[in-house]
């Protein structure tokens, strides 16, 4: 949306003739999320997949395995399913075998998977494509987990208690985040975790998560904000964040050295990360993607929470995203 309106400075040249960082250096997945009309105007700080968390008691004490790296689907369904439980016999559920956000975020990556496409075109979209049956199908996958399956909490339940909290408190056996929640879970002394990919559907796809830096274009003294963006995506520079863990460095060889992958330290399967990059897919970039996300989420919350159906849903979705891509800019 800033770079619609022109008020962000382009930085491909800065990057050009910086004798600091090279374009090279970085993943391709990340750089290429920070270009807008073919021009680069973020520097990538980071880049993360979404990976399933898992609480390794949990599974330890109900005898299942831990996740596999090629399971699938059913798979997972079937390992949420032996992770929720009634601990006390009072019909209740007491412990969920997954957690997540509903969102068009987390289900994006599953509609891939299952050879769907959220837009008619990634690089200048003018319609969503959710009511196609490859899309449709993997919602109804999504949102059975809730209002079939039961494995994870109701709307009630959330509001009480959300899923990353019950997570930490070790009531939730598994939940989907990006990397940013490693910092938070590093506090966790009560039990052993890690991470796992994705279940795997028809084919291998994830979801990028990733910020950048940016320079405003009313900046008077350009270069001082350049050095500063500089040395933050410098190898010195992201090995300073990536100790925080909240972040899988967007340089290569930082992401490849000890300072990400630091076996002393949580998740031990961090490499999780890297292995699923080349799997990775981004959200369109567009204007107005983020009224379009906020619409379709409102509306997949519904489905989820049992107040709408499927179908339901993915017609005022189609209804109601039209208003915010009509117009469409071209990239």
């Amino acid at each position: 949306a800033f770079a619609a309106k022109g008020v962000v400075e382009p930085l491909g040249p800065y990057l050009e003739r910086s004798t600091l960082i090279r374009e090279a250096d970085f993943y391709p997945e990340a750089i290429a999320a920070f270009r807008h009309q073919g021009i680069l105007v973020g520097i990538p700080q980071n880049l993360s997949s979404l990976v399933v968390y898992y609480n390794k008691a949990l599974f330890d004490a109900a005898g299942v395995p831990y996740p596999r790296a090629d399971w699938g689907w059913d798979d997972f369904v079937n390992t949420a399913k032996r992770l929720t439980r009634d601990t006390n016999g009072d019909g209740k559920v007491d412990q969920y075998g997954l957690g997540t956000e509903a969102s068009l975020q987390r289900v994006a990556p599953f509609i891939w998977q299952n050879g769907g496409e959220l837009v008619d075109n990634t690089d200048a979209p003018t319609a969503v494509l959710l009511d196609r049956p490859e899309a449709v199908q993997a919602l109804q996958w999504f949102v059975d987990l809730q209002t079939r399956h039961h494995v994870v909490p109701g709307a009630i339940e959330e509001e009480a208690e959300d899923s990353e909290s019950r997570f930490q408190n070790g009531r939730t056996a598994m939940f989907l985040n990006s990397r940013r929640g490693v910092p938070t879970y590093r506090e966790i002394t009560a039990f052993d975790w890690d991470v796992a990919p994705l279940p795997r559907g028809k084919q291998a796809a994830g979801i990028l998560h990733a910020d950048a830096y940016f320079m405003a274009k009313v900046v008077k003294d350009k270069q001082r904000v350049w050095n500063f963006i500089e040395f933050a995506n410098s190898a010195e520079g992201q090995a300073i964040v990536a100790a925080s863990g909240r972040t899988v460095p967007s340089l290569r060889s930082v992401a490849e050295s000890e300072a990400f992958l630091d076996p002393s330290k949580k998740p031990a399967a961090s490499r999780v990360f890297i292995e699923t990059l080349p799997a990775l897919r981004a959200v369109p970039i567009h204007e107005r993607w983020v009224d379009v996300e906020t619409t379709a989420t409102d509306e997949i919350e519904r489905a989820f929470y049992g107040q709408a159906s499927v179908a339901e849903v993915v017609r005022a979705i189609q209804s109601r995203v039209s208003a915010h891509l009509a117009g469409s800019e071209r990239h």
